[in-house]
């Protein structure tokens, strides 16, 4: 990845989190793309704590498959932790990144795991 392209996503990522917040109510979601990971935490912001945390890594078989399905494993990991903590309602913080491929992935696996945005 080129350095002018990370930098656009990173001015992307603060642009949108300067609008989105996660409260207790409704805390954030947020994704994170590596080339060859993904990760998800459901955050509230308002009292700086990780409700659920889920990646590509914590679950054995994971790497072996294609990313497009670790996402979606992912992203039902996510929403499992989410309704175990009590979450239902969150906020979806893309990161900066286009909503397609995995992220996209993600998001639609844990709207089937049962989180609402």
């Amino acid at each position: 990845m080129s350095k002018k392209k990370v930098l656009a996503r990173l001015k992307i990522k603060r642009r949108v989190r300067g609008k989105l917040s996660g409260t207790s109510d409704r805390p954030r979601l947020s994704v994170f793309r590596s080339n060859k990971q993904i990760y998800a935490q459901i955050i509230d912001d308002s009292n700086g704590r990780t409700l659920a945390s889920a990646s590509s890594l914590t679950k054995e078989g994971t790497n072996s498959q294609p990313k497009l399905e670790q996402a979606s494993t992912v992203g039902t990991m996510i929403a499992e932790q989410a309704k175990s903590a009590g979450v239902s309602n969150v906020v979806f913080d893309r990161n900066g990144y286009l909503f397609h491929g995995r992220v996209k992935q993600l998001a639609n696996a844990a709207r089937e795991g049962g989180l609402k945005f």
